[in-house]
């Protein structure tokens, strides 16, 4: 049975309310019991899903998470997605494995860049999305230019679901449309703690407000949303938590079961017979005692059950999957059985890498997960020469999980990694430490960016023989052009028309 199934990503700019959202979604589908639970763990102050050393001391999201909860028969499968803007390689992988998004927009902030960059990702693949216009609780926008600019900024049809009474000082409430229901605060703290009532009397100004939104605007249609050209937009406060609820009532009732995947032979759909999925994420040392290491497999089709072969495409020999995790609110469970949409994470010591398709007949590719052209290229430095051993190890496991990629040039001792954005090498440095004791220094790199290159034995062979200085492997094996410039770039284009020079890699 897939159609119990909602695999949903939360995207949004950093400090619009992710991970708070995420919180009361967890609490209102009783994955965790108090306020405030998720947050508090040994000292820390901090969200769970926040679990690597350099994310508590930031206070920001670095990695995606996944969290499973059930409510009201339907199972929930939530991925957290990096808020930070140099993190959009591997929110990209995440999204991969989603069948709809939340956007969380600041009230007072509107669309801001990360939000509208995330969008796009998602409009790529036509993935569905409800909006949630978070802190109106607080000073903000008005009603009518915040759901008038989601509407021009993302060029989208805008359903209003709710709508807050007043907003900052003047805040009374959240009226729900469906239900003609008001969300009270309770007492000075401005928290809602359960209280509704049928709308009453509005003053005149507030009156003609409401009906302009209800009127002015289209009704809700589940195939527009669907298709992802309308958006249904509900209006709340993740810390006092209004609006939550009837949230996650509209991801059960409108968002999407699980979805057909592109594979190399056509879309696969979730009703296939065969066990299919795959790798979108790998998490080495989420458990820094047991330094273990999990690949995050989406599954695309079939009736999972513990112990099943499944052959990796990577690997071409099957692996029995003895140990699948499911993930409650970052609590373990062994799962038995998994359906179509659900996550499961799979224990292994580097069999699995992001990319992977796993399937009973091998027959299948699922296509779609690339890797991107790094935007920033370093030189790598031991402080300790005797850790090249560990050095390689590390960064072996690292680029796995996507969060960097390796190349070895074809002169010079020293690897080079490549990242999409600056926070990706602090990440680096601070987990070579935390995790695997390598201390480590980022160098200046020669170059700008990379270029996969393809072609004849010939041209490959002329290529390399003239730019050997400029060519690396990367950890496939596979040639790399560094390029000192984008110039450099077109130049080479140019100058071998028998080549391919490609910023993305299909894994």
């Amino acid at each position: 049975m897939t159609s119990n199934r909602r695999t949903f990503a939360i995207i949004s700019h950093p400090d619009a309310g992710k991970t708070t959202l995420t919180e009361k979604l967890l609490l209102t589908g009783g994955a965790i019991h108090l306020a405030g639970e998720v947050k508090a763990r040994g000292q820390a102050r901090r969200a769970r899903s926040d679990w690597m050393k350099i994310e508590q001391q930031r206070g920001i999201s670095v990695t995606s998470s996944v969290m499973t909860f059930e409510k009201d028969g339907t199972v929930f499968n939530l991925l957290d997605t990096p808020g930070h803007e140099d993190f959009s390689e591997d929110t990209y992988r995440t999204l991969t494995a989603v069948d709809s998004a939340v956007m969380v927009i600041d009230a007072a902030k509107g669309i801001e860049p990360q939000t509208r960059k995330l969008f796009e990702v998602c409009r790529l693949r036509s993935v569905p999305i409800i909006t949630f216009v978070n802190k109106v609780d607080r000073e903000g926008r008005s009603l009518f230019e915040i759901l008038d600019e989601v509407a021009d900024a993302l060029a989208l049809d805008v359903s209003p679901q709710s709508a807050p009474l007043g907003m900052g000082g003047l805040f009374t409430g959240v009226l729900d449309f469906a239900s003609d229901t008001v969300a009270k605060p309770e007492g000075g703290s401005k928290e809602y703690l359960g209280s509704r009532e049928p709308l009453g009397e509005l003053p005149g100004d507030m009156a003609e407000e409401i009906e302009l939104v209800r009127e002015g605007y289209p009704a809700f249609d589940l195939e527009a949303y669907r298709s992802g050209d309308l958006t249904p937009v509900f209006f709340g406060s993740a810390l006092k938590n209004f609006g939550v609820e009837e949230l996650i009532a509209a991801i059960d009732r409108w968002a999407p079961p699980p979805r057909p995947q592109p594979s190399d032979d056509g879309p696969v759909s979730p009703e296939r017979d065969e066990v299919t999925g795959f790798i979108f994420k790998v998490q080495a040392n989420m458990d820094p005692n047991h330094r273990d290491r999990i690949a995050f497999m989406r599954q695309v089709s079939g009736t999972f059950k513990r112990g099943m072969k499944l052959t990796p495409s990577g690997l071409g020999k099957p692996i029995a999957v003895h140990s699948p995790i499911l993930f409650f609110a970052q609590d373990r469970e062994i799962a038995d059985t998994a359906e179509a949409g659900d996550i499961i994470g799979i224990p292994n010591h580097g069999t699995l890498r992001v990319g992977d398709t796993l399937s009973e007949s091998n027959k299948v590719r699922f296509t779609g997960l690339p890797n991107f052209a790094p935007e920033i290229l370093r030189r790598i430095a031991l402080k300790d020469p005797t850790k090249t051993k560990q050095l390689r190890k590390a960064l072996d496991d690292l680029s796995e999980e996507g969060v960097i990629q390796v190349f070895y040039p074809e002169f010079g001792a020293q690897w080079i990694v490549g990242v999409v954005g600056q926070l990706q090498l602090d990440v680096l440095v601070s987990r070579l430490e935390a995790e695997y004791k390598v201390g480590a220094m980022l160098e200046p790199a020669p170059f700008a960016t990379a270029r996969w290159i393809k072609g004849s034995e010939a041209a490959l062979k002329q290529f390399t023989d003239f730019n050997r200085a400029n060519l690396a492997t990367d950890r496939d094996g596979d040639p790399v052009f560094l390029a000192k410039s984008g110039w450099d770039v077109n130049y080479q284009v140019e100058k071998n028309p028998d080549l391919t020079f490609s910023a993305t890699k299909e894994r």
